[in-house]
């Protein structure tokens, strides 16, 4: 188990909220981000801390996948983001996982997880849960469940995130200029 990616993330997080210290709320949020610059750009970034929901997924015995830029971040990327999206199986059993674990971080309105993509809310953090019946610009995503790999956080519990070469495709089959921007270097980053 990886113990330097849950160590990247914490030191983005504190980079994060760093560099939004001193910035205003707009009033744009994740949902509003731009294809250029991304969620850090929007009132996501203000007080990011994804941490308290990635202990509570593990507690609730989740077995959520952090993709996006989150993902990226912990491997490597130095790009800073505002929200955190998780692609799921969408099976009941971790619907209920899902749904204890947004309820124990603040979630008053908990998402409709019958659909294969949802946005939520939460203390410290939101963003997309996603699961395989998203369309993916043609990438089957079920596989990436598989295939995640697990980082440790020094607290003790668990975080399951895409492995780089899955995360590299989404970013190309998403297509987005911040994407291939992120997949670039993601791609520099493994050689």
């Amino acid at each position: 188990m990886n113990d330097t990616a849950a160590s990247r993330l914490r030191q983005a997080v504190r980079r994060i909220e760093a560099a939004t210290c001193e910035r205003a709320a707009t009033g744009y949020g994740p949902e509003e981000a731009d294809d250029v610059a991304g969620t850090f750009a929007t009132d996501g970034a203000l007080g990011f801390d994804p941490f308290p929901f990635l202990r509570a997924l593990h507690e609730a015995g989740s077995r959520a996948v952090v993709i996006g830029q989150v993902a990226g971040i912990m491997h490597g990327s130095t790009e800073l983001t505002g929200d955190l999206d998780l692609l799921w199986d969408g099976t009941p059993g971790q619907a209920r996982a899902l749904r204890e674990a947004l309820t124990a971080t603040g979630c008053t309105a908990p998402p409709d997880l019958s659909r294969p993509q949802v946005a939520y809310r939460v203390t410290g953090a939101d963003g997309d849960l996603c699961t395989p019946a998203l369309p993916w610009g043609g990438m089957d995503t079920e596989p990436c469940l598989a295939r995640a790999v697990a980082a440790h956080d020094p607290e003790g519990f668990t975080i399951r995130y895409a492995d780089v070469d899955d995360l590299i495709l989404m970013r190309r089959s998403l297509g987005r200029p911040k994407d291939h921007r992120r997949a670039n270097e993601l791609e520099a980053l493994r050689r």
